[in-house]
């Protein structure tokens, strides 16, 4: 198996060296591309710096922030261009455990889609006022009800990809950021028919650096969400009406 772990960054100077290093430690064979926005605190020649050294990491440099969604979007076209046959979402500030990629690498091989869940049986968040938690059950329970899907961490952003399931996504009408994101992809990866597995894991609340976590995003994610499962409702309806009529 041949695996990109895809690590978008925004001013994580002090961040991913550690993360970095994590992942090499925890599995050293695995490929690394670092996704930069033109950080301005110079993560970017951090890490062109760090692949010189390393022939495992790569750097795509990006000309301006443009959002989580976006830097995944074309982590996942170079990834696809490479041959990658898995590619694995990860955070460059410790929040994604390195010593949690193992198990999702494991699994890969039963689903097109497996996501680290801190809502399933074993999985856990640490760090977290109640608020946040509450925020986050909340979003996860509204999305199974709204789409109708099982998945319990359907906005969770540690995760890995076979590249059959993202080729079978349409990644340029991908347009969600943040929490909306990870809930367009998934909801995309099981409507092209992929199996979703969720595997326990910890997250960790930054410790560096701040959350790119918004407002607007949160409220984007809520409307979209709401507007894809109005649709499907739909969609249902009028299959039923279809097969009413034989």
């Amino acid at each position: 198996m041949k695996a990109l772990v895809i690590i978008p960054t925004f001013n994580e100077r002090e961040s991913l060296p550690i993360q970095l290093a994590a992942v090499r430690k925890e599995v050293p064979d695995v490929d690394i591309l670092i996704v930069d926005d033109s950080s301005p605190d110079g993560t970017g020649e951090w890490a062109d710096d760090a692949a010189r050294h390393d022939p495992r990491l790569n750097v795509l440099h990006r000309p301006e922030k443009q959002g989580l969604g976006v830097a995944y979007r074309a982590g996942f076209s170079w990834g696809l261009e490479h041959d990658y046959d898995t590619l694995v979402e990860m955070d460059a500030d410790g929040s994604h455990q390195a010593r949690q990629l193992p198990d999702l690498l494991a699994r890969v091989g039963e689903g097109g889609l497996v996501i680290g869940s801190r809502w399933v049986k074993g999985g856990s968040v640490l760090n977290w006022s109640r608020r946040r938690r509450g925020l986050s059950v909340w979003a996860n329970r509204y999305v199974r009800v709204a789409l109708g899907i099982k998945v319990k961490d359907s906005t969770a952003g540690f995760r890995a990809y076979t590249a059959a399931t993202l080729c079978q996504i349409d990644l340029d009408h991908v347009e969600s950021q943040g929490y909306g994101f990870q809930v367009d992809m998934c909801w995309r990866a099981i409507r092209a028919g992929a199996t979703v597995i969720e595997v326990p894991i910890e997250f960790v609340e930054r410790t560096q650096g701040v959350s790119k976590m918004s407002e607007r995003i949160v409220m984007e994610a809520f409307w979209k969400v709401a507007l894809w499962g109005m649709a499907h409702r739909w969609d249902q309806v009028l299959r039923f009406l279809r097969l009413r009529r034989g």
